[in-house]
């Protein structure tokens, strides 16, 4: 009955029970001198829409095999379609952030803009990401089930609950090598810590550098899988 609500509803009731369980269950304690439902916000949201975007994208064209297989037109907008229907969603909670942090009397700055930044950030990745699981998971289906595991797992070894403070020096390099974390670091960088992107230049240059390399690769191999999707869907 609620129909296109749902897709609005169920991460705000995701976060609100997150909130509960560390705010008053664990007692959480104020995170980089803000309340904990400020820094949580900035780590989950990001997420939900990263891990929404993957597995709709890598699903996008086994379900939409009808229009592969009678339609000729570019199959890769599949995917980002896909992603950008997860936007939707995505934009009405950074509205909801941009809100609490107004109650909780944070006022807008310069500093804000940078989410537009990250923004496009999270969606280049996103598509990097899924223009090649979606061709690979048309011929290899436990794929999607793979992408899930692996979401489960990035979740928790992605910043969203934990700082990278907490990390010991030797694993330092692990958080670095996941792009999601420079993305959710952006967003916290943005309206908690007052630091530009630029000032991390390393970790910025290797993000751009590894989104471009997987479109590429991507774009190649799905190239190269695109006449035999018919045959196999």
């Amino acid at each position: 009955m609620l129909g296109m609500l749902w897709a609005f509803l169920l991460p705000l009731m995701n976060v609100f029970v997150m909130w509960i369980a560390f705010e008053f269950g664990f007692k959480a304690s104020p995170k980089s001198g803000v309340p904990f439902i400020l820094w949580l916000v900035t780590g989950m949201f990001p997420w939900m829409f990263f891990s929404d975007s993957i597995q709709s994208g890598t699903m996008s064209i086994v379900e939409k095999s009808f229009l592969v297989k009678k339609v000729v037109f570019s199959v890769e907008l599949l995917p980002l379609i896909k992603i950008l229907a997860a936007g939707i969603p995505f934009v009405f909670l950074l509205g909801v952030m941009f809100l609490l942090f107004g109650l909780y009397g944070y006022s807008p700055d310069i500093f804000w803009l940078q989410i537009v930044y990250f923004a496009v950030c999270l969606v280049a990745l996103s598509f990097s990401l899924t223009i090649l699981t979606s061709a690979v998971v048309v011929f290899y289906r436990d794929l999607g089930q793979v992408i899930s595991m692996g979401l489960q797992l990035g979740f928790w070894a992605t910043p969203i609950f934990w700082s990278p403070e907490q990390l010991p020096e030797k694993l330092s390099i692990y958080n670095f090598l996941n792009p999601v974390s420079y993305v959710i670091s952006g967003f916290r960088d943005s309206l908690i810590n007052k630091i530009w992107f630029w000032d991390n230049p390393t970790q910025t240059l290797y993000f751009w550098a590894l989104v471009f390399f997987v479109i590429f690769f991507g774009q190649h191999l799905f190239s190269k899988l695109r006449p035999q999707f018919a045959d196999v869907l």
